[in-house]
């Protein structure tokens, strides 16, 4: 039978990413081989539960809803993650997979919109950037860099421009707590950067508590 450890399940909008603000289910598998320095879900690394595809998508049915964002910790980290977000699609949900960019991306349903980060140097797990993932990307699919200082600025611009991600959609977005947005965001225009700047919508409306 098909299982993955789940974290939580949980209805809530999104928070990040081009489709922010928009009703969402969450599903949070357990477990993730990086330990960036502003993580927000650490309590994701271990536990869980034990639960069979069938279930989850049972759960997921119960909100009805039209978005569903596979999340963790490092979903990747599970090899049946990618039948589950294979089932996802089959099931009519627009579905989106949030992964830090250290797993490969081959093997993902190509209806899936992939969300990657490419860790920057102050994240402290920049050498666990699989930069092969980014053959894998598709005009649907969306980059997000989380930016911490100056400096972490400056290295994602060039490795935006190095290869040549401007093409996609960029998403960056300040290390809460680290970085004031307003500051990244006057940096962004003085640049003319042709990103997205992205808050953490989440972190507003419910000051980041788990299961939102």
């Amino acid at each position: 039978m098909d299982t993955l450890r789940i974290t939580e399940i949980f209805y809530s909008l999104q928070g990040e990413s081009c489709t922010v603000g928009l009703p969402t289910v969450f599903i949070r598998l357990t477990g993730c081989p990086l330990r960036c320095q502003y993580c927000d879900t650490e309590y994701a690394f271990t536990g869980g539960k034990t639960v069979t595809i069938d279930t989850i998508l049972q759960r997921v049915a119960e909100d009805a809803p039209a978005y569903v964002c596979v999340t963790g910790g490092e979903p990747l980290a599970q090899k049946n993650s990618l039948l589950l977000l294979t089932r996802l699609c089959d099931a009519g949900y627009q579905t989106s997979l949030e992964t830090s960019g250290a797993l490969t991306l081959e093997g993902v349903d190509s209806r899936v919109k992939k969300i990657m980060d490419i860790k920057t140097p102050d994240s402290a797990e920049a050498g666990k950037n699989l930069w092969s993932n980014l053959d894998y990307l598709g005009e649907q699919d969306e980059i997000k860099f989380v930016i911490c200082s100056r400096d972490d600025y400056e290295w994602s611009k060039q490795i935006a421009e190095t290869h040549q991600l401007f093409s996609h959609q960029l998403l960056f977005s300040p290390s809460f707590g680290e970085l004031e947005a307003q500051q990244l965001a006057e940096w962004i225009l003085e640049d003319h950067l042709p990103v997205r700047f992205q808050l953490q919508l989440h972190k507003y409306l419910w000051d980041d508590e788990p299961g939102h």
